[in-house]
């Protein structure tokens, strides 16, 4: 795959002397968090801010996937990106990539993923720890974003893998709240109908226990635009939640 720069963030990558993988390697720049080493490798984040425009800058190095295309492993951010163009093709609102390249150096593999930040939205998490002090209008704005969100998603032939509320973003608009997804590497195609649109699904539901049995139908009615359609997906997503539950 060759190096990737997005359109939009050249110029600014160019005058900072940041539009090479060299470069962006290099940067000294103080981790956002631990470093995820699950892999065997190693794969870092850092905040990297460039005047007004902010961005996320991911370096990697032996931090690899094995699949049937892979068998000898992918870099992870690879996987990511690929993910990340397939979805702005589809119009899936999600996170935007302004750099991604790959190098083999001193017997590593290494990968750099830079995406714009996020700045001025907020995660689902947040919202929901802020559930009870938010007005009805509120919470239902931010229930149909999410539920339009998911129908997006899935009308679109793709299947999340971590449809968590901490991977669900929302910003508010004059009209209510607009969503988007970050952390695509788990990403496929929907392979198998709506038994891959209920695992997608039930995590947010499990994880969002503050939601009333009324505003997860609010949710249901935005994804699936009928209600007739709700008690059978209910009974189907309460079962595979329970079946969760019983296997802790």
């Amino acid at each position: 795959m060759t190096d990737f720069i997005a359109a939009e963030d050249r110029a600014l990558l160019e005058r900072h002397g940041l539009a090479s993988f060299d470069a962006l390697w290099a940067l000294k720049l103080a981790a956002v968090d631990e470093p995820n080493t699950e892999r065997g490798g190693w794969s870092s984040v850092y905040r990297l801010d460039l005047g007004d425009a902010a961005y996320y800058l991911k370096r990697q190095s032996n931090h690899l996937a094995c699949s049937l295309t892979y068998p000898f492993g992918e870099s992870t951010f690879a996987r990511e990106f690929r993910n990340i163009q397939r979805y702005r093709v589809l119009g899936i609102p999600a996170l935007q990539a302004a750099f991604f390249a790959e190098r083999r150096a001193a017997g590593e593999r290494r990968a750099i993923l830079l995406t714009r930040a996020l700045d001025g939205w907020q995660d689902l998490v947040q919202h929901l720890d802020d559930w009870p002090r938010l007005d009805a209008g509120r919470r239902s704005a931010i229930l149909r974003a999410c539920g339009e969100l998911a129908r997006r998603l899935h009308t679109a032939g793709q299947k999340h893998g971590c449809f968590y509320p901490k991977h669900i973003f929302l910003r508010a608009t004059a009209t209510g709240f607009e969503a988007c997804l970050i952390d695509l590497e788990k990403t496929r195609p929907l392979l198998l109908g709506r038994r891959d649109r209920v695992k997608d699904l039930e995590p947010l539901l499990r994880r969002a226990q503050v939601w009333s049995a009324a505003e997860v139908e609010q949710l249901l009615n935005a994804y699936l635009g009928d209600a007739g359609e709700q008690p059978h997906w209910l009974r189907q997503l309460t079962a595979r939640q329970r079946a969760k539950e019983a296997r802790r």
